[in-house]
């Protein structure tokens, strides 16, 4: 099959590859378009406060407990939620988002303003 180059572009990140940015959207992908990631980094950007897994549970209708479960792990290993853990009966779970965490939401809520603006 014939490789067909994209045409180059006026961009405004100098320097970079655009093979390479296309590529790179695909662990972008990866990240925030599973089911239930967003709704769980929204309401984090919300508040300074930690979110326990139980308030999550609550707020979250129509993800599973797995899903949750699931997401929650996979966002504290790519380092985007910061997870506490106490030696309590019950057992009590904390997250809260690391700078990186905050960083990314924040990108995603500028997302959401282009939205509101241009699907007027």
């Amino acid at each position: 099959m014939k490789e067909t180059k994209l045409p180059v572009m006026n961009c405004s990140f100098t320097g970079t590859d655009p093979a390479s940015l296309m590529a790179e959207t695909v662990q972008l992908r990866n990240i925030i378009t599973k089911r239930g990631t967003l709704e769980i980094l929204i309401p984090l950007c919300c508040t300074t406060e930690p979110v326990r897994y139980k308030q999550f549970h609550k707020a979250l209708q129509g993800i599973s407990s797995k899903t949750l479960a699931s997401r929650l792990k996979e966002l504290e290993k790519r380092g985007i939620l910061e997870r506490r853990a106490f030696s309590e009966i019950p057992p009590r779970v904390e997250y809260r988002l690391t700078a990186k965490g905050q960083e990314l939401v924040e990108s995603v809520m500028y997302l959401f303003q282009w939205m509101k603006k241009w699907s007027r």
